[in-house]
Formats: C-alpha cells, structure tokens, sequence
C-alpha cells in the first residue's frame, strides 16, 4: 500500500479538539503520573453522541468522515451514524479495527485507533508490527505521538498504558487512551460507526484484494445503550447486523464484484437469525465460537467502477432489529 501520511498526526486536531471541548462535550481529560492523557467518554461523565462522533473519527485515523443524522429507512430508528472514506483499506483496517489485545491480570481490552499502526515487538532481535495485518498492509506509522481507544468500562491500568507506550516507541506523556464503555451513548455510536470497517474486515476474511477497494460508505442506526454489558454489546453489534448498509466501489470483473456482494451479508451466516446477545450466550460467552462470517452489515452495495455495474445483496431485518433495541 503505498500511503505515507501519518494516521496519528492526522488525528491530533481531533483529540485536541476533544481535550480543549471537554467540558461542552462531557467527557473529562486526566494526566496520569506517568504523564499519559487519559479521556474518559462515558465512566464517571455522561460522554454523549456528539464525542462518539469525534472518536469515531480518531479510530479512524482522520482517514474518515463520520455524521450523525435523523433518516427514516428504518421503521423505529432514525438517528443514524453515517461513515464514509476515501481510504477504507488503511482507515478502517489499519486504524480503526479492534486488532490489539491487550491484559494485565483481570483487565482485558482490545485496542483500537492510530496507536495500533505505531506498535511493534522485538522480534528474532528486529521490530516487527505487534499485528501481523500490517505487513499485509505494507504500512507502519511513525510520529512523536499517539492516540489509543479502548472500549471498556475502567481505565486501562498504568501497566498496560506503559506497554502501549513502549510498543509505540514514544514516552507516555505523548500518548492518550481513549475509553469508551459500550454502555454509554459516546461508545454506542463509536462502536455502530464500525459499519464499514465490519464490511472491509470480512472482505478481507474473504480473500477479496484490498487493493481494489477504492472507496467506501455506510451508515447503521445509532442504537439505545443498556446498562448491561452483554445486552449493550449485542445491540451495538445488532444495529450493524440487522440494519447496517455499506456501499463499496472496486476495480475489478462484475463477477468478481458480484461475488464479493453476495458473499458479504451478515444473513450469509449460520448464527444470522437472533439477537447477538442470545447468540453470545448460547457459545457461552465464547467469542471465537461464533461464525466469523456473522460480523458484517445487513445490506451492501457493490459497484465496479470499471463497469459501472452495481450489486446488491442481503436486506434490512426491522422484527429482529426492534427485538435487540427492546422496542
């Protein structure tokens, strides 16, 4: 992938504008000892969509663009997260998915933004990229900051903020953690703008070339928080499944393009059919037990900009989204 703009730099404005905005945003900024700053965005404040909407952007790596908006191709939920960028292979997959474990005793979350394309090992005695995804993305990230969005309803202890920093090669008064608890509005919407990300992450699980992804949009209705974990979990993960419509444009045959449309439905999935929380007790809590194939939008659009061609598969499920909401 030949891109050489930094996806940390190009998301200091962003984290800057949350940092100067938070007392209009509701989230609070904390500087620890060790000099990290940590954004709370829904813990011990309310956070709210409009935060959502900003570090849903910063997951993004300033690749995208992401609004919130009141649209009726739903029939109880209008507000919906809209996404769109002009680099979805590196914004979505080398920014914006959840790619990085990280534990220290009994914390556990994944890592997710700019910081992820920074982090490396030492490796056979040479730096290798924490993920593997990166050597197939041909990208690695340098600049004398980072930024760190973790979905989870503590702050990250000081042992896995020091562990961030060194993999990302800085100190970590220049590095943030963003936390964003599922059950709060600024995580709902967070969490339902990985509409396109979803849809590019399965691409990839079926061996589509990334390359010939050009450009990409969708948007998800922005779903009601729970206070339960599991249950708040199931329905940021329902609106995508059950009401997410993506629409990517890529080179290539209309039979190829067909192919990737087809296949890319979450209703392709032998776990389609009940409410993801249902789903994720029925494995038992199990994550790696559900379909992989399950994590995807609703609805695609598939257009071969050789052709001019488009493709559509799947459709919008109202009964099982209304069921999730707890309409």
């Amino acid at each position: 992938m030949e891109f050489s703009a930094s996806v940390n730099k190009l998301t200091q404005p962003l984290v800057k504008y949350l940092v100067d905005n938070a007392a209009a945003l509701r989230v609070s900024v904390e500087q620890l000892k060790n000099g990290c700053t940590v954004i709370d965005a829904g813990i011990k404040v309310p956070g709210g969509l409009e935060a959502g909407r900003i570090i849903a952007e910063i997951c993004m790596g300033g690749l995208g663009k992401v609004s919130i908006s009141q649209r009726a191709y739903t029939d109880n939920w209008p507000l919906s997260v809209n996404v769109h960028s002009s680099n979805p292979v590196l914004s979505c997959l080398g920014s914006q998915y959840a790619g990085w474990s990280l534990s220290h005793e009994k914390y556990f979350a994944l890592g997710s933004g700019p910081a992820r394309a920074m982090a490396t090992k030492i490796k056979d005695e040479k730096k290798e990229p924490v993920e593997e995804l990166y050597k197939e993305l041909a990208y690695q990230d340098a600049c004398d900051t980072a930024v760190l969005v973790i979905e989870n309803d503590a702050v990250p202890p000081v042992e896995i903020i020091e562990k961030v920093a060194i993999a990302c090669g800085i100190s970590p008064k220049l590095l943030t953690v963003i936390v964003t608890p599922t059950s709060s509005l600024a995580g709902c919407v967070q969490v339902v703008a990985r509409v396109l990300e979803v849809a590019m992450h399965k691409a990839h699980a079926l061996h589509f070339p990334l390359e010939n992804i050009v450009d990409g949009s969708g948007n998800a209705p922005i779903c009601p928080p729970h206070p339960k974990f599991v249950k708040a979990m199931g329905r940021t993960n329902d609106a995508i499944l059950f009401a997410g419509q993506v629409h990517l444009f890529v080179k290539g045959s209309d039979d190829e393009a067909k192919k990737l449309a087809d296949a890319l439905p979450s209703s392709t999935s032998k776990d389609y059919g009940k409410p993801f929380a249902e789903i994720f007790k029925q494995y038992e809590y199990d994550f790696f037990k559900i379909d992989a194939m399950l994590f995807s939008p609703a609805s695609v659009i598939v257009t071969a900009v050789e052709s001019g061609n488009s493709f559509r598969a799947g459709k919008l499920d109202n009964a099982l989204l209304d069921q999730s909401f707890g309409a």
